[in-house]
């Protein structure tokens, strides 16, 4: 089994790591990564793991190329297992044949996970073909870095000018002029198509289509700089209506989600589907909490409910988890149906495969309790609701006034308030805003009003539309005097994120 592992980052999305790279980041006892490492990646760490950075910049080193083949020896003859994460590929333009060489003399176990290479994510993601058929057969990936210390390229360009085919050129901002010059000097014509990505694959990505002759002017105006990837050839021409990433209908658009971290899954994969930037303000924390005498008293009656009642994705499965854990059947429901207020709470039912018998068409508590009321008599009949520290009484109060049920309310949760003091996402929010932000619930408003001093923009800072994804949660945010910008007519994610999408399209 080895203990050293130089891991591929890939290009920047997450989505572009590959699985062998996830369970490793996931397992590992040490984590030594790069200044391009996408940040997301370090969360997937277990609890516990050393983070060290060991990130370059321009002439700027976190720590010398020997000191970190030397923390990477130390740690793995410690007994650690190490996960070197390097941006891309480990080995183009990454040094990491020189770790492994390190690791091999060393007597030290290793294994190679390749990764997506900038060069060929950053020409999918706009659009270029580095090889076709009717413009170029052949393909050179080629550094523009070379040692400060040396008055010569090592490498020699006007060769490659001569070759043809696609040229992709790494880390070659700093020497841009240069590196035209010999293109040029080689014979390779003013006229030759050019491109340049920044950012590939993220949502700040920038791509600039020019020639070989305004290569330098044209990224100098836009201000372009690394890091970047350069493509030169006549297949760049070819990328002409095929440049699908920037022309998502949210890129460029920064939402801020204000959820629990573990929560913000699937609103934020609906938004980067439509390009979006998602910023995570991960505001309350959710914990299970259980008082046991009141667990104790409903688990012995549980079989005599006629309805359990669930109002958010986290009382339907800690409730259900709970079941498992004590009885390790669903057998010991008996009879009881189940009522979900909304699509999400609903699948977190179905994923135990249970039936979901009734899901109203308006998710509000009040919708949720006329849809119950509307199935038959509920008098002297025995209701259980679902609930957690923050949730209000509307709906259990409703089904004793207005139906004569007999309910009973189960905490299974609380939500806490997060320490944002360090948080890296606030800081982003704070100082240059966001285009809009997603409320998914009540909850999440009087989390984001209680967080207030920690999420204050700076001048200059965008100021976010406020968007909310039913009437409760418009409710709540004009109870805080807080401007309604959009309010879902539909009461669901996707609901919300088409409302969005429309409102941010009129905007632009």
């Amino acid at each position: 089994m080895s203990s050293v592992y130089l891991v591929g980052a890939g290009p920047g999305d997450p989505g572009l790591v590959t699985l062998r790279a996830r369970e490793l980041i996931a397992r590992c006892d040490v984590l030594v990564y790069d200044r391009l490492v996408n940040p997301e990646l370090r969360t997937w760490v277990k609890p516990g793991c050393e983070l060290v950075y060991v990130g370059k910049d321009a002439h700027v080193h976190a720590i010398p190329q020997d000191q970190i083949e030397d923390l990477i020896v130390a740690r793995a003859k410690a007994g650690k297992v190490v996960v070197r994460l390097k941006g891309g590929d480990p080995f183009i333009f990454g040094r990491g044949g020189e770790e492994a060489q390190r690791l091999a003399r060393d007597g030290v176990a290793f294994e190679i996970v390749p990764g997506v290479t900038a060069a060929l994510a950053a020409a999918a993601y706009a659009g270029i073909p580095l090889t076709h058929r009717d413009f170029a057969s052949s393909l050179s990936f080629i550094t523009g870095h070379e040692d400060p210390d040396k008055h010569e390229f090592r490498v020699d360009f006007k060769k490659f000018a001569k070759l043809g085919g696609t040229l992709c050129l790494y880390m070659a901002m700093g020497q841009l002029e240069r590196i035209v010059g010999e293109l040029r000097a080689g014979g390779l014509a003013a006229d030759t198509p050019a491109a340049v990505v920044q950012w590939a694959t993220t949502p700040q990505q920038r791509t600039l289509f020019t020639t070989l002759g305004q290569l330098l002017e044209e990224s100098t105006r836009a201000g372009l700089g690394a890091p970047a990837v350069i493509v030169i050839g006549a297949a760049v021409k070819a990328a002409k209506g095929i440049g699908w990433f920037q022309a998502r209908p949210l890129f460029g658009k920064r939402i801020v989600v204000p959820r629990a971290k573990e929560q913000a899954g699937e609103t934020r994969r609906k938004f980067e589907e439509l390009g979006a930037e998602v910023l995570e303000l991960p505001l309350i924390e959710i914990h299970p909490d259980f008082d046991k005498e009141a667990t104790d008293d409903v688990f012995a009656e549980l079989a005599t409910y006629e309805w359990a009642v669930f109002t958010s994705p986290n009382g339907a499965r800690f409730f259900l988890e709970e079941v498992m854990r004590r009885c390790r059947d669903v057998r010991a429901l008996g009879p009881v149906k189940f009522a979900c207020l909304g699509p999400a709470t609903a699948r977190e039912v179905e994923k135990f495969h249970l039936e979901v018998a009734l899901k109203p068409e308006v998710a509000t508590a009040d919708g949720l309790a006329e849809a119950i009321i509307a199935q038959g008599s509920l008098e002297n009949l025995r209701v259980l609701v679902v609930t957690g520290n923050r949730n209000r009484d509307n709906l259990p109060r409703r089904l004793e006034a207005d139906a004569l049920a007999i309910v009973d309310c189960l905490q299974v949760y609380r939500t806490d308030l997060t320490d944002l003091s360090k948080d890296a996402s606030v800081e982003i929010f704070r100082t240059q805003g966001a285009d809009a932000i997603a409320f998914t619930s009540a909850s999440t408003v009087e989390s984001f009003v209680q967080q207030a001093r920690h999420l204050a923009l700076a001048p200059g800072a965008r100021r976010p539309l406020a968007c909310a994804i039913g009437p409760l949660t418009a409710a709540a945010l004009r109870e805080h005097k807080i401007p309604v910008d959009v309010e879902a007519p539909e009461h669901s994610l996707d609901g919300l994120t088409a409302a969005v999408r429309a409102k941010l399209a009129k905007k632009t």
